[in-house]
């Protein structure tokens, strides 16, 4: 395996992500007591202690939390490619000095993304699917001509086409000349549930008509797709399916932050304290956004007083996803979701970022060993970044973060260099 291993010979777990900052901080923090006794006995201001503490904060932060990225590939063409096209792979990720611990690059990149980045101007187009439903494809095309590259992009499980997260990739393909748009599921962004169907993680058949349709908009466009979080589940699993027959539709695709693992991930969020706060949050969203379906129709043969009951998302699958689609059980839907297992059926050239602390997926669910065996999967592996966070620098308000950076870097080799097919690489791209 290309990189299973630090380069000082620590376990590849040890390396990315070591203890908790509490025990780590814990021999740095001196009582009130202990402080007054050392200042008393040796005669040194308590002002040094906290100069002392201040340093070994700075070197636990520049020692154990700055990294280098690790990129796990099979040895081939697609790693040679992603080692000289994608140079931010060289450099160390510095997360937020304040904001580093898992739940924090979480919930700070959400609320300082979704209050400082404007909203997007979107042409709106409905697409109508073939068993009548309606979903909402939302293009951003500004600064883009008609023969621009286009991603299509995949928000995670109730996000929609102003996600905080969507606007920070949005605006990284706007800087480079590349149009997006943005796959909002049944009944969200706006668009009423026009059938008894609405999503799930296993359930690509969407994507499928969605890519086919801005396929045959474009047909001599090169076209890549980006799902994050469950989005990304949803796009790994479409790719899965598809197999040889998915490179005729997309020439690259990029994961961000995906739950390789949902029995795993599962697990993870529901663990005390905070996880399991995350996890309720994510509950409370799902049981409005079927309350809001089942109040605007009729659809739903189920017992819906029991699913808005739901306290966990295992709750909520077992209650409402497994049934509305017809699973055995949980883990019959959480088995079909699970996309760890099938890397090895994927053609197209398929580029993951995964925090190695992501709460929604413990490091050692990450498929290390299975990515090693495909040739057209690769995963960047951080030390830090949360679920969806990769919050860096000082002040990470900045227009320019760092998925957005993997996502420019990424699509902009891919469009304009000879991995893609022969037929679609002309490209127009703004110099950079």
């Amino acid at each position: 395996m290309r990189v299973c291993r630090s380069p000082t010979g620590l376990s590849f777990s040890r390396y990315l992500y070591s203890d908790s900052i509490g025990k780590r901080l814990a021999p740095l923090i001196l009582s009130r007591t202990m402080l007054d006794i050392l200042e008393s006995a040796l005669n040194v201001p308590k002002l040094y202690y906290g100069v002392l503490a201040g340093i070994g904060f700075c070197s636990y932060y520049l020692f154990e939390v700055v990294k280098k990225p690790l990129l796990v590939c099979a040895p081939g063409p697609f790693l040679n490619f992603l080692e000289e096209h994608v140079p931010i792979l060289r450099s160390k990720f510095w997360p937020t000095l304040w904001c580093f611990e898992s739940r924090a690059q979480t919930i700070f990149a959400s609320v300082l993304r979704s209050r400082l980045l404007p909203r997007v101007q979107y042409r709106r187009e409905i697409l109508t699917l073939s068993d009548g439903g309606e979903v909402a494809l939302d293009w951003a095309e500004e600064s883009c001509s008609s023969e621009s590259p286009i991603i299509i992009i995949l928000p995670g499980l109730t996000g929609a086409s102003q996600a905080e997260y969507i606007k920070c990739l949005v605006g990284a393909a706007k800087d480079i000349g590349v149009r997006c748009v943005t796959f909002n599921n049944r009944g969200l962004g706006g668009v009423k549930l026009k059938t008894p169907r609405t999503y799930c993680a296993a359930n690509c058949e969407d994507l499928s008509e969605v890519v086919e349709h801005v396929r045959k908009l474009h047909p001599t466009v090169p076209i890549g797709a980006t799902g994050i979080s469950m989005g990304g589940l949803i796009l790994g699993n479409y790719l899965a399916q598809l197999g040889p027959l998915a490179k005729k539709k997309l020439n690259a695709a990029l994961a961000i932050s995906v739950p390789w693992n949902v029995f795993e991930g599962t697990k993870s969020i529901e663990k005390p304290y905070l996880n399991l706060m995350l996890n309720k949050h994510l509950t409370e969203n799902l049981c409005r956004t079927v309350e809001r379906y089942h109040q605007n129709s009729t659809f739903f043969d189920l017992d819906m007083e029991n699913v808005l009951k739901s306290k966990t998302v295992r709750e909520f699958d077992t209650n409402f996803t497994v049934k509305h689609f017809g699973y055995k059980d949980v883990e019959d839907y959480y088995s079909n979701a699970t996309l760890h297992n099938k890397l090895h059926l994927i053609e197209v050239p398929l580029l993951c970022l995964s925090a190695a602390d992501d709460p929604f997926q413990p490091l050692e669910a990450i498929p290390i060993n299975e990515v090693n065996k495909s040739s057209n999967v690769a995963i960047i592996v951080t030390s830090r970044g949360g679920h969806i966070g990769f919050l860096e620098g000082v002040w990470p308000a900045k227009k320019e973060q760092y998925m957005g950076k993997i996502f420019s870097q990424y699509f902009t080799a891919i469009f304009t260099s000879s991995i893609v097919q022969p037929d679609t690489s002309e490209c127009k791209l703004k110099n950079n």
